[in-house]
């Protein structure tokens, strides 16, 4: 396990980036004034100890050692220490659909970004509860296990796309049947699943799933995403529109919100359906309920102490810096007599 003190001296790499790209634009000046003013095979008799790779070998040695005085900046941490710590909370799982109709930004800025923003802010707001996440669109996959590492989560959570999805569709069924065997701690009283989607099923979906789950003592939320007037589904390429889902007949494809198989699936659990177009108005009402849940005991193994290892980057750092030091232009003989690359020469 290890942790980065300060991440803001990253930016410093385009210091880095720049050194090199002025390095290469200089090496093509250089080149184009050398071609004007004398043949390069003449430039080489004259200057017959000058070697052509060790500016570029130097340069790299440079850009080394700078990468390595930036990383030790930003002082990367080791976990030194582990221990057991006991924590209060719940456990909940976001079921988020992942299919192509999430696309459509009838909902700004489309309708999976908007799902991804409730479910972050809900994160934000929790204390030291586990969470979950499932993706599902033609089938459901586990995105990550119960973790109390809800920083992961977020970061597991902003890559969800529905190219994670190898079949299309929406497959609430295998979401729910999934979400039923996601909860590890059968002691854990409170369990939460929230399910995120616009509705739009191809895989009939069968709302007597919910009531196994409520079974189970799983507490159900669903959350429609999207709007009765719908809006197209954007094909796009390098972030940009280029097409509109069209179907078989070359009709373009206008994906709604389905509300109805999510209200019916919420009353099936004994759960609610709430509307998910107003953020604050999910996450404050979702908020307020794991707020006052019961919270269980559990205990985690965390690392407690970490320690600094700034030293060996700034090491590396001088010892790249020491070797461009000593490294002249000049040809080393050695390495000539190799003859690497093959390169004839004149008797």
């Amino acid at each position: 396990m290890y942790q980065l003190e300060d991440k803001t001296y990253f930016i410093y790499f385009i210091a880095v980036a720049l050194l090199l790209l002025g390095f290469a634009v200089v090496q093509i000046w250089k080149n184009k004034k050398q071609k004007e003013f004398a043949d390069l095979d003449l430039l080489d008799k004259l200057s017959p100890e000058k070697s052509k790779f060790k500016p570029i070998l130097k340069i790299i040695m440079v850009a080394l050692s700078l990468s390595f005085l930036i990383i030790s900046l930003v002082n990367p941490k080791m976990g030194t220490k582990l221990e057991t710590v006991k924590s209060e909370g719940v456990d909940i799982v976001f079921a988020i659909d992942v299919s192509k109709s999430m696309l459509a930004e009838d909902i700004a800025p489309n309708r999976l970004e908007k799902a991804k923003q409730i479910v972050t802010k809900i994160i934000n707001n929790l204390g030291s509860d586990r969470v979950g996440i499932i993706i599902y669109a033609g089938s459901a996959y586990p995105l990550l296990p119960i973790t109390t590492d809800q920083a992961a989560a977020k970061m597991f959570l902003q890559n969800a796309s529905p190219d994670m999805v190898s079949s299309q569709g929406t497959a609430i069924n295998q979401a729910l049947e999934l979400a039923a065997t996601y909860f590890d701690d059968e002691e854990q009283t409170n369990k939460y699943l929230i399910l995120l989607s616009d509705g739009e099923d191809h895989n009939n979906t069968d709302p007597t799933i919910a009531k196994e789950i409520a079974q189970q003592g799983i507490k159900l939320f669903t959350v429609g995403i999207g709007t009765k007037k719908g809006a197209p589904i954007p094909i796009k390429i390098r972030g940009q529109i280029a097409a509109y889902k069209k179907d078989r007949k070359g009709e373009m494809v206008i994906t709604k919100l389905h509300d109805e198989i999510l209200k019916k699936i919420a009353e099936e659990g004994n759960g609610k359906y709430l509307l998910g177009n107003n953020t604050q108005k999910v996450v404050n009402y979702i908020t307020e309920i794991l707020k006052n849940a019961d919270k269980k005991e559990f205990e985690t193994k965390s690392f407690s102490d970490f320690k600094s290892q700034f030293q060996w980057f700034i090491g590396f750092g001088i010892l790249f810096l020491l070797f461009d030091t000593l490294m002249f232009n000049r040809k080393t003989k050695w390495i000539e007599k190799l003859n690497l690359f093959n390169e004839k020469k004149e008797k």
